[in-house]
């Protein structure tokens, strides 16, 4: 795992915590700067980063990025996400 994968993963996991914390009547206050951050750290990743991490973090599906960076992809229920895998990211990419 690199660097920003590691800065990731923290991350999602203070953001589970500061969810789980909350009470329902209390506003979600706080979210922001975590939400911020983790776009941040996003934007860090390499180019040859995993898709499925790149995918996870540009849909906001946290908890299955939280899940695929502990190795726990298994877990991870198949979403609605439609989108077509590309079978390279250069001028000749095709849809596979």
């Amino acid at each position: 795992m690199n660097e920003p994968e590691q800065a990731i993963l923290q991350t999602l996991a203070e953001l589970q915590t500061a969810v789980e914390s909350m009470r329902p009547a209390n506003p979600r206050l706080g979210l922001q700067p975590l939400f911020a951050r983790l776009d941040d750290l996003a934007r860090q990743l390499p180019p040859d980063a995993a898709p499925e991490l790149l995918h996870y973090l540009r849909n906001k599906s946290y908890e299955k990025a939280r899940l695929w960076l502990e190795g726990r992809e298994a877990e991870n229920a198949r979403g609605t996400c439609r989108e077509s895998k590309v079978e390279s990211r250069g001028p000749g990419a095709r849809e596979i």
